[in-house]
């Protein structure tokens, strides 16, 4: 290219020049046209200059025409050098060479033609020797030594003439061409000079000039002058920030120390700031190619720091206006830059950030962790989430995985939110497009991840795509999510349906193209939950009949779809239809923007029609099937409660609603009951006294009961008696749901139409048959039985449609039935006892059929009948809840706090079964029940002699009831705020229930709005905590501080201490939502814990949130004197660490929580009937509070010895039923729990302790060996232990942990002995001989397991037994490398059991076979074969039988002395 433009001017023909001399060959006469120009003399200047290179072969020509030479270029730079050097005026001749020179290039011309690479000259016929290609005349001069310098001056001088006219005629860059003359020389005379003269004309050249020196600098200087031309372009850098890339190229090429291009890549570094974008990437790419390994980290992290892309790309406003203005000057002005520029410089900033990571792998590594090191959310930026969408990419040296890990470990912690997120995508669209399958392949990690609190940042990813990138990216985005669904896995389809679901809503037409896609997940819905198919059919319904109409493509479709599977036989496929169907209803019905032929709606006629139609056909395939229309009116209400329906279609439902409901379940009420049915029937429950005659029931019984004749019967005898519709009992009360939810819309909330069912009594039979139900029949049994459930369900559904009300008389009411429902699950839980395998009807339709299936009952409760049960308890229960329900099994509380008093046990004992297994066939309750708790408690010190309340204008809460609701809610926030990873159901292993059903309601709900309930709630339960606080420290002083006296009610007792470990829980579970840790839900943190602390401290409000969590801890310690059980102290406790951690520093809590378990595990806890708490439950609180105590405690070891030195000895001193001085828990019952819990602990603390370290100091080496010291004197007390309490499972958890902890003595103990060994001689002799001891006892456990052939215990003995030989071989290794081996010597250790007493059994092969156990190793000429038998035995895997019959091999250990 350059080639060209100097040979440009000859092609113009400015010049001929014919023979110069008559010694040189004649020439071919130029064409006619070129004559004229013959006139131009050819070279007059015979000056020393002019001949020499006439003579050397060189024709110099004029009129800008190259010159010619007729030699190589070697040859006449040889000749030139001889002339100068022959003639006798030499060195003076030189000079006038130069003069020459300079005279001839006077002439802008002949410099340019000098400066042009000469041309070989060709006669007719014949070839010049020279080459194809010669170098200028100014090169060829430079190449010679005793010139150079001189031509170099001469240049220069010429220089400054053209710096401002570069370019000259032709084109060409004359400044840029002389340059180019001092590249690449041979050898160049004086670096050093010439170095300084490039840099001098740098500093008044103009811009463009300096860029072409200082590019051209490591091509002209040599390699010792690279150090100190890289200081002056530093400070060059410094000065002038336009010749950034210049100078930065030329620093690339130059070849510096590693001291000086650290200097100059700070300079660098600090120059960033104010660097011209689109120069960034050169300086980028710079300090990435000239990092070492030893300085990667800290650079990277400068350059982290000091990018900051944000301020590389306009806001979307200026984006906008920006493009709108481009567009208006485009067709004037040719300059306009392109609309991307500013994208394209971030672009080639990542594109060299990405050949970084690629070839260089500490580069890589230095970004994982320099963006791992980032600890605060404010200190992320834009570049962090694109350096690892680079890494994932890129995938150099593994960093895909660690990519992943980063992201997913700042998204667990709160630092990279969801709004840094969409700012990258919002500002670098169309950078980020490249990464795109990186982008995916992270948003379907995130959403696969077990870990919950990810997720969402996944669901983020797919929207921001989807908004961001082209329909290419979008088409992936949908069949990504749509495989997510059709995964199976719960939590994972979840998302992906709210994503869809979102986008559908959020992006209508976008979407609409991709509807064919998600139409698909139809043929998967076998693996979808009810929840789930809601949400498919929601979104398809929104696609395909959406106000836009954006997707009608698919309605045909979803017509065929949703009649096929209403008009199915098959449960599962019906219920499917109804869902879909209603959702259908939900989309095509929606209120919208009034049209003209709408008659009053907001519908088209046509759409009218069709919704109405669509209800009818529902109707009617439900019809068949009492289950199927249940399901229909629950998901109708469902549909009622969260859609906006059109007017017109509202009431159409509204009014068959009432119509239907009130002839099939509400009759006249008259003084007898027409019929006979199974059992007698009688009015019941009736809270309208005075209304009594002429008002209202429930047709309860009879509607049960014509349901049970109606199965007897045979199909042909049914539908010739059944002319009229069949009513059945489970509508009645989806039913009411329905009726009331449309009664809501259509009035604003008001209920009064329907109130009257509030008090409305039920048509029953009387619950007196209860007390003698061993008398009814099997059939009688189980018509009691369903029409208890029904009853209780319809009393639920009652309470969830009027616990909303304000009036006091509402309220009373609502509470009285509350106090039925207690009453009757009492009831029930009597009936269920004396009727095995009965299964109830069901109560919440959407789920899988649960018919035939028996709940799996409980062992049957031994609960004493009160005296105020039958007729006087059923009239009482409606005022007071005094002797209602008793506990449900879910509590956790004790079983032996439900054991009465000696005098209560002769009363006539009823057997009684748990409902727990009965929940799924109980109506769920609505989130708005909980709002009951704001009620004060009623406790039998609120009531008179006559049981009457002294206010009865104030409505109060009973024990019993407070049970009741509080157990509802810990359900409830068990399944949504606790946190479901691991909610995931393997493939084809489905499991036989689904804990899903009964949680309908709260599964439409976010966690968030949950937690905010909650929240709100909190007041509430704050006084009843302390309500129950107020009871039992009343209690405490009346009885002198013990809780079994005379005067204490044991059903109170037991109902109040189950609400005090209730509301316990209900806080832990509400303060562990993993939501709290996320940044957005700080303020619903700070607002629930300003609830704690404000009950201790106003103006909560005002306090941070270390602050709030320190008031919140004292607050709830203040409870800490009146918890009435060990599972209470227990929930306590969780609840202080759980609230410690949420101010982020719960190590400042540690002690007091130690403090606190210590004070529960040395109390005596009894029951209310003063036995002492014992059983299964009992055992797993007081192993899990030992475990927090050990756990927070400062010193585990000590904590250890103090139970183990201490409690132990006097537990062994004591009486057999007494307990331990110190620790009151520590009985020979819970000893085992003691035991078990201390041997984990103390191998877990042994494992913490810091290995051995080449650079420890002798102050350190001190510490661990006395660290060690105390964990081998406490395993050995705790191993001796055995010889005490040598039961089963005692062996077993010694043989288990003693293992553990001898393989971590080997491995973290050993070393530190190897080099403490000559220091603390005395100190590792100790702590080796208490070892022994421990190993030998070991040992004879190991002998002992053999002898008694249990398998529960020899399983532990082959790798006891190698772990022993790994000790023998591991501590003679330590003498050996002590120069000590000759004080290891051993003898035979003979087997013996626990007692000390020799085994006889295997005393002859005692002096045959010997095995090493502990330091001992045996004589030299034995100890290989016995190296050999370890290693085989520690090698294979024996079976029981092998063991058995191998037993001599492992039975004879030999013991060592010092």
């Amino acid at each position: 290219m350059l080639r060209k433009k100097r040979r440009s001017p000859a092609d113009k023909g400015d010049s001929v020049t014919p023979p110069l001399d008559t010694a040189t060959k004649a020439k071919k006469k130029r064409s006619s046209s070129r004559q004229p120009k013959e006139t131009f003399p050819e070279e007059t200047n015979e000056s020393v200059f002019g001949v020499f290179l006439r003579e050397a072969g060189v024709i110099l020509r004029q009129g800008g025409t190259s010159n010619e030479i007729a030699v190589d270029q070697a040859v006449f730079q040889k000749r030139i050098q001889q002339k100068l050097q022959k003639s006798p005026r030499y060195p003076g001749i030189v000079q006038e060479f130069i003069t020459g020179l300079e005279s001839h290039i006077e002439d802008p011309e002949r410099f340019r033609s000098c400066l042009l690479p000469c041309v070989p000259q060709l006669s007719d016929g014949e070839s010049s020797s020279a080459s194809s290609f010669q170098e200028s005349l100014l090169r060829m001069l430079l190449g010679m030594e005793m010139l150079q310098t001189l031509v170099i001056n001469t240049l220069f001088e010429k220089l400054p003439e053209f710096m401002f006219n570069s370019a000259g005629d032709g084109g060409l860059n004359i400044p840029r061409v002389i340059i180019n003359q001092l590249k690449w020389l041979d050898r160049v005379k004086d670096s050093k000079e010439l170095a300084t003269k490039l840099m001098q004309l740098v500093s008044v050249a103009p811009v463009e000039v300096q860029r072409d020196i200082i590019t051209s600098l490591p091509e002209i200087l040599e390699d010792s002058q690279h150090n100190d031309i890289a200081r002056e372009l530093n400070s060059l850098l410094q000065e002038n920030t336009q010749l950034t890339v210049p100078i930065l190229d030329a620093l690339s090429s130059l070849n510096l120390s590693s001291s000086l291009l650290a200097e100059v890549r700070g300079a660098v570094m600090t120059t960033l700031a104010a660097v011209q974008l689109e120069d960034l990437p050169v300086v980028v790419k710079f300090i990435l190619h000239s990092i070492s390994t030893s300085d990667a980290f800290e650079v990277v992290c400068s350059l982290r720091k000091k990018l900051e892309l944000e301020l590389c790309v306009l806001p979307p406003v200026l984006q906008a206006s920006q493009s709108r203005m481009r567009s208006r000057v485009a067709a004037e002005s040719s300059v306009t830059p392109g609309a991307g520029s500013s994208q394209n410089s971030v672009a080639l900033v990542l594109d060299g950030i990405k050949s970084a990571v690629r070839f260089q792998k500490t580069i890589s590594e230095a970004w994982i962790k320099a963006i791992e090191n980032v600890d605060e959310a404010e200190d992320h930026k834009v570049i962090d989430l694109l350096v690892l969408f680079i890494l994932h990419s890129t995938n150099a040296n593994n960093s895909r995985r660690g990519a992943e890990r980063v992201l997913k470990l700042k998204v667990r912690t709160g630092q990279i939110q969801e709004a840094l997120l969409q700012k990258t995508f919002r500002d670098y669209a169309q950078v980020m497009r490249v990464y795109f399958p990186s982008i995916l392949a992270l948003a379907q990690s995130l959403l696969r991840s077990p870990d919950s609190c990810v997720v969402p940042f996944g669901g983020h990813m797919y929207r921001h795509s989807f908004i961001a990138f082209d329909s290419y990216c979008r088409q992936e985005v949908v069949g990504s999510l749509v495989t997510h669904v059709c995964s199976g896995v719960g939590g994972e389809v979840d998302v992906a349906l709210e994503l869809l679901c979102g986008l559908v809503t959020d992006n209508p037409l976008e979407m609409a193209l991709y509807a064919v896609f998600v139409k698909g997940i139809l043929d998967y819905m076998d693996n979808l939950t009810p929840q789930q198919i809601r949400r498919l059919f929601h979104l398809l319904s929104g696609l395909a009949f959406g106000q836009q109409q954006q997707g009608t493509h698919i309605q045909d479709d979803m017509h065929i779809v949703i009649r096929k599977q209403l008009s199915s036989m098959v449960p599962k496929y019906k219920r499917i239809g109804i869902i879909g169907a209603v959702m259908m209803v939900g989309s095509m019905g929606a209120r919208r923007p009034k049209v003209e032929d709408s008659q009053g709606g907001t519908l088209p006629q046509e759409t009218h029609r069709q919704v109405t139609a669509l209800l009818e056909l529902m109707r009617s395939c439900s019809e068949t099937s009492p289950e199927a229309a249940a399901l229909y009116y629950d998901e109708l209400a469902n549909l009622i409660l969260n859609s906006t329906l059109d007017p017109l279609v509202q009431e159409w439902i509204g009014k068959s609603v009432l119509d239907d409901f009130q002839d099939d379940f509400v009759v006249d009420l008259g003084p007898d009951i027409k019929g006979s049915f199974t059992l007698p029937a009688c009015v019941l429950y009736n809270l309208d006294e005075e209304e009594s005659q002429g008002g209202i029931a429930i047709n309860l019984l009879p509607v049960l009961a014509e349901d049970v004749q109606h199965k007897g019967e045979l199909r042909s005898q049914t539908e010739k008696t059944n002319k009229n519709k069949r009513v059945s009992p489970l509508w009645l009360a989806p039913f009411f749901r329905l009726l009331r939810l449309c009664q809501e819309k259509q009035n604003q909330g008001d209920l009064e139409e329907i109130d009257a069912l509030l008090g409305c009594p039920v048509i029953l039979t009387d619950m007196d048959v209860v007390e003698k139900i061993e008398s009814l029949s099997k059939v009688e049994r189980e018509f009691l039985c369903t029409l208890l459930f029904h009853t209780i369900n319809w009393f639920r559904e009652v309470i969830n449609a009027f616990c909303r009300q304000k009036e006091t008389e509402m309220k009373l009411k609502v509470m009285t039935r509350l106090q039925n429902i207690t009453y009757l699950q009492t009831l029930l839980e009597r009936a269920l006892a004396a009727m095995p395998g009965y299964v109830p009807p069901l109560a919440n339709f959407d789920g899988e059929s649960t018919e035939g299936v028996v709940p799996g009952a409980a062992a049957p409760l031994n609960k004493a009948k009160k005296d105020g049960t039958g007729k006087k308890r059923k009239a009482t229960s409606k005022n007071s809840s005094g002797n209602s329900s008793v506990l449900e099994e879910g509590t956790e509380a004790d079983e032996t706090q439900q054991e009465q008093p000696e005098k209560e046990k002769e009363k006539e004992a009823r057997q009684v079964v748990s409902l727990v297994a009965y929940r799924p066939f109980f109506r769920e309750l609505d989130m708005e029940v909980l709002s009951v708790l704001q009620c004060g408690l009623l406790s039998r010190s609120l009531l008179d002699t006559e049981l009457n309340t002294k206010v009865r204008e104030e409505v109060l809460l009973g024990p019993a009831e407070l049970v009741f609701l509080l157990e509802d809610m810990h359900r409830k926030l068990e399944f949504s705020l606790t946190a479901a990873p691991a909610k995931r159901v393997p493939f084809l292993l489905k499991g036989r229930t689904d804990k899903s059903v009964g949680f309908s309601h709260v599964q439409q709900m976010s966690s968030k709005d949950i937690a905010s309930c909650c929240v709100q709630l909190l007041p509430a339960l704050c006084s009843h905590l302390e309500n129950c606080h107020n009871h039992f420290q009343t209690l405490l002083c009346e009885n002198n501080g013990v809780v079994d006296g005379p005067a204490t009610d044991i059903q109170e007792h037991q109902l109040l201490s189950s609400s005090y470990q209730l509301l316990l829980q209900v806080l832990n579970t509400t303060f562990s939502w993993f939501g709290f840790s996320q940044p957005d839900k700080r303020s619903l943190l700070k607002k629930a814990l300003g609830v704690l602390a404000g009950r201790l401290k106003e103006g909560g409000s005002e306090l941070s949130l270390e602050q709030l969590v320190k008031h919140s801890f004292e607050y709830l310690l203040n409870f800490r004197s009146t918890v009435p059980s060990l599972s209470t102290a227990l929930c306590l406790c969780q609840l202080l660490f759980t609230v410690s951690e949420r101010g982020g520093k719960s190590t400042a809590y540690r002690e007091q929580t130690a403090s606190l378990a210590r004070s529960f595990l040395s109390q005596e806890w009894v029951t209310a009937s003063g036995e002492r708490e014992r059983g299964n439950k009992f055992n797993e609180g007081l192993q899990t509070l030992l475990s927090i105590y050990l756990e927070h405690a400062d010193d585990v070891l000590k904590a250890v010895e103090e139970i183990a030195g201490e409690g132990i000895p006097e537990l062994i001193n004591a009486a057999k039923d007494e307990s331990a001085a110190t620790w009151r828990t520590l009985n020979r019952q819970t000893f085992l729990v003691f035991y078990r819990v201390m041997m984990a602990e103390l191998e877990k603390a042994v494992r913490k302790i810091p290995a051995y370290r080449n650079g420890d100091s002798t102050e350190a080496q001190s510490e661990k060996l006395l660290t060690w010291n105390l964990a081998v004197k406490n395993f050995h007390i705790l191993v001796n232990l055995v010889k005490v309490f040598d039961n089963r499972p005692v062996l077993n958890v010694c043989l288990k942990y003693g293992r553990l902890f001898l393989e971590s003595f080997l491995k973290l103990g050993m070393p530190l002995l190897d080099y403490s060994f000559k220091k603390h001689k005395e100190d590792v002799q100790s702590l080796l001989k208490t070892f022994q001891l421990s190993t030998r006892q070991l040992h004879h456990m190991c002998g002992h397991s053999k002898t008694r052939q249990d398998t529960s215990l020899t399983n532990h003995v082959p790798a006891l037994k190698k772990s022993l030989e790994q000790f023998v071989y591991r501590v003679k290794a330590m003498l050996t490398l002590n120069n000590c081996q000759e004080a290891f010597w051993m003898g035979n250790l003979k087997n013996r059991d626990l007692k000390g007493a020799e085994i006889l059994t295997q005393q002859s092969q005692g002096s045959e076979e010997e095995e090493e156990e502990e330091r001992p190793v045996l004589p030299e000429e034995q100890s290989e074969e016995e190296a050999q038998e370890s290693d085989s035995e520690g090698s294979k895997k024996r079976s029981r039988e092998e063991d058995e019959d191998k037993d001599d091999d492992i039975s004879d250990d030999s013991d060592s002395l010092f």
